[in-house]
């Protein structure tokens, strides 16, 4: 697929992983929808794209918590554009609290925002995306192969997000719908920053070494060259790759490498 002209809409647009794709999208000559709940951040990146690029970028303030707010989203990818080509379903929020410590809310909200807001968009853009025989894309997780402890709601809902995505997939094997899965590994972006604590509150400060992880504009360009090549899944880093072929093969020892690994986070959860 080139995506040269094509319509593609991005949840959670306004940072991070969203952000650098966007880029990444109009780099290719692609019109954007642009999706998040922080509408100014997404106005100022739209324009910043359409005077670089020759490209149409347009901002939808959107909570994909809100089932109205997908709906909305996807409407206006077909108003403007009167057709949609590709959805990247990238919004997410993280976690950082061991269970027995959390407050069950913290576990809706993660559901809410990374498996019941892909659930969402996804409905509204199928029927749209069959029609161009295009692409859905799901930014999951190495967290969706593999529970990671702290992040008890974050796994489960990447988990979930896999799951969807295969079934979808299943689904649509004759349809020529492209279901994609994205899986980055530990990537340098705010997610850690705005990780929910135990009580539901940021942490506004990452319990990880950023400097050492990959950077949310390679993830960008991984993920537009899976779309180009309709891969099925894409595992990002060795680590991640390992980390996948463990699960499989050697479980129980992977539990003891990950708490390990876990161990060595700044004020870490688990000594």
């Amino acid at each position: 697929m080139d995506l040269k002209g094509k319509v593609i809409v991005i949840t959670g647009a306004s940072s991070g992983i969203g952000r650098a794709m966007a880029i990444e999208f109009a780099k290719h000559g692609a019109n954007l929808i642009l999706g998040a709940r922080h509408y100014v951040e997404l106005c100022e990146l739209g324009q910043d794209l359409e005077g670089r690029y020759s490209i149409k970028a347009v901002a939808v303030q959107c909570d994909v918590t809100v089932e109205e707010d997908c709906k909305v989203l996807i409407s206006q990818a077909i108003v403007t554009f009167k057709r949609m080509d590709i959805l990247i379903n990238n919004a997410g929020i993280s976690m950082r609290a061991l269970f027995k410590d959390t407050d069950l809310s913290v576990l809706k909200r993660l559901m809410d925002v990374n498996f019941w807001g892909t659930v969402y968009c996804t409905k509204y853009a199928l029927p749209h995306i069959t029609k161009t025989q295009g692409s859905i894309v799901g930014v999951s997780s190495i967290a969706g192969y593999k529970g990671l402890p702290g992040r008890t709601g974050y796994s489960a809902s990447k988990f979930a997000m896999n799951g969807f995505l295969d079934s979808l997939r299943e689904e649509n094997l004759k349809t020529g719908v492209h279901v994609m899965t994205a899986c980055p590994g530990f990537t340098a972006s705010n997610i850690r920053n705005t990780a929910l604590t135990a009580t539901g509150k940021q942490q506004s400060e990452s319990s990880m070494n950023e400097n050492k992880m990959m950077s949310a504009e390679a993830v960008a360009k991984l993920i537009a060259d899976g779309i180009e090549n309709r891969k099925r899944t894409i595992i990002m880093t060795t680590q991640g790759k390992l980390t996948v072929l463990l699960s499989k093969f050697f479980p129980a020892m992977l539990d003891k490498m990950v708490y390990n690994v876990f161990t060595k986070e700044k004020d870490p959860l688990l000594k």
